[in-house]
């Protein structure tokens, strides 16, 4: 059976804080909805289900997020994600500049949570602390003379 990723779907405090963050990054938006109904409901699981959702791409075609805030029911605030943590870990974008990609990240008041790394002399990297808490991993390959 083939199967392919579609997309991942992250719940957000705030739509437009979170959008203005990614499409920064360069992701592109690719539209807006609003879903509620029976079919959401039995889709998601939940009564009464009503979200405001984007849909972001990146510029190569292949990754894709939805990002939705709820509008009913209230959308229940939780801590933020420990890099440790069982679940759902972090989002992972390769940038072709790590520190042109961070400072458009601290306009976002979003910064490492400890520092740049360098992996085996393949990558520099780091996490920040996104929108809602988001952890986004961010990694620009290095290359050799």
């Amino acid at each position: 059976m083939p199967i392919k990723l579609e997309n991942v779907a992250i719940a957000v405090r705030d739509l437009e804080a979170t959008i203005a963050f990614f499409t920064d990054l360069g992701l592109t938006e690719l539209g807006r909805d609003e879903v509620r109904g029976e079919w959401a409901d039995t889709a998601v699981g939940l009564d009464g289900n009503h979200v405001r959702l984007a849909m972001l791409q990146t510029p190569d075609g292949h990754g894709r997020l939805e990002l939705f805030e709820y509008l009913h029911p209230d959308a229940i605030e939780t801590e933020p994600t420990q890099p440790h943590e069982i679940g759902m870990h972090r989002v992972a974008f390769s940038v072709d500049d790590l520190d042109e990609a961070l400072a458009i990240a601290a306009r976002h008041g979003c910064h490492p949570l400890r520092g740049v790394a360098t992996y085996q002399d393949v990558y520099r990297l780091t996490y920040v602390r996104g929108p809602s808490g988001i952890i986004v991993m961010l990694a620009q390959e290095l290359t050799t003379s």
